[in-house]
């Protein structure tokens, strides 16, 4: 009796065996999911406020001169990350009234920096108003680089309309607000 209990614990052992092994493998898995966030960020460096003035003449009758009423010393930086197929803009748009007789032109300039990725480009010169205008398009999923240097330069330009509205100008200062917007397309 003891040697068919003996017998019958390695046969039982035996089958035990097989079974957990038919039920194992050498591998296993499981999924992951990688999800990558939207993202879209937009930040102004440089200077929080210019001036623009046209230069006062020297000699009585001549007018004033507008060449000089220029300003680049602000930079847009952004962040991007896009659906597929998808693209941003920058669009500016001013909140208060340009003095009648001028206009005030922006235009961002070609990239620069140690960003990566699609990057956009410019759409040149820009009379701004209270409506939004594309400056820069084409932005994928990129990022320009942080502070001034990086990503587009911006250049203001205060013009006058035509001399026949020299009569419109008027001293003083006018506050304008410009507002840049990343949006998508």
């Amino acid at each position: 009796m003891k040697r068919s209990v003996i017998i019958t614990a390695i046969a039982l052992a035996a089958f035990t065996t097989q079974v957990v092994a038919k039920n194992e493998n050498n591998s296993a898995s499981h999924n992951v999911t990688i999800s990558i966030p939207e993202v879209a960020l937009l930040d102004l460096e440089g200077a929080s406020t210019i001036t623009l003035a046209p230069t006062a003449p020297e000699e009585a009758g001549e007018g004033l001169n507008f060449a000089s009423s220029t300003d680049n010393s602000v930079w847009v930086n952004y962040s991007s990350v896009v659906a597929s197929g998808q693209n941003r803009s920058v669009n500016a748009k001013i909140d208060g009234t340009v003095p009648e007789g001028l206009q005030l032109k922006v235009s961002a300039g070609s990239y620069n920096g140690n960003g990566a990725g699609t990057i956009g480009s410019s759409a040149g010169n820009v009379i701004l108003s209270d409506k939004d205008q594309e400056i820069i398009s084409g932005i994928g999923s990129s990022y320009t680089g942080n502070g001034t240097s990086q990503g587009h330069n911006l250049t203001y330009q205060l013009d006058l309309t035509d001399t026949d509205n020299y009569q419109n100008l008027m001293e003083g200062n006018t506050e304008i607000t410009v507002t840049y917007t990343l949006t998508d397309k």
